[in-house]
């Protein structure tokens, strides 16, 4: 599967339902080449500076499923790591 590809896909969390957006970027670990995060932006974020201040960081053991459309993720909307992202 390419990034591309990734990025179409929107994330859901299975724990309430919730939307959370579409995939924006990944973390990956240098040494092994593995996905370690996929990182959401917040609601309203548009481009990068525009909108909401936040990003969702989700580990990528918390992804349950990645389906043609959608990746499920279990989490609860408390561990869901925010990253401010501040503009200049």
């Amino acid at each position: 599967m390419r990034f591309l590809e990734l990025k179409q896909k929107e994330v859901i969390n299975c724990k309430d339902c919730r939307r959370l957006g579409y995939v924006a970027d990944l973390e990956i670990d240098p040494v092994s080449g593995c996905i370690k995060a996929i990182i959401v932006p917040g609601q309203g974020k548009f481009f990068t500076c525009f909108g909401a201040t936040t990003e969702y960081y989700i580990k990528f053991c918390n992804i349950v499923r990645i389906g043609p459309d959608i990746i499920l993720v279990d989490i609860d909307a408390c561990d869901i790591r925010k990253i401010c992202d501040v503009c200049d």
